[in-house]
């Protein structure tokens, strides 16, 4: 059963909500579409998989122009309320 507090929409703010929106949305769809951002727009590192590099918008969430997929969630947490 899925954790009820994953579920529970929450409120992106300026920066995650210009890549995900900015309607309330759960943490799983949260991380959802950050990847779909990510495969869309070919920010996977080539050489080494695990990292993400940031574009505009990501580098203004991430505030460094690389981070590896283990922060990502992390990250993400500290942008949303």
């Amino acid at each position: 059963m899925a954790n009820p507090k994953f579920m529970k929409p929450l409120q992106p703010d300026a920066e995650l909500s210009a890549v995900v929106g900015s309607a309330p949305i759960p943490r799983t769809e949260v991380i959802k579409k950050m990847w779909d951002y990510i495969k869309a727009n070919g920010l996977q590192d080539k050489v080494n998989k695990r990292n993400i590099n940031a574009d505009d918008k990501l580098l203004k969430l991430f505030g460094k122009p690389q981070v590896n997929m283990f922060e990502l969630a992390g990250i993400i947490s500290k942008h949303l309320k």
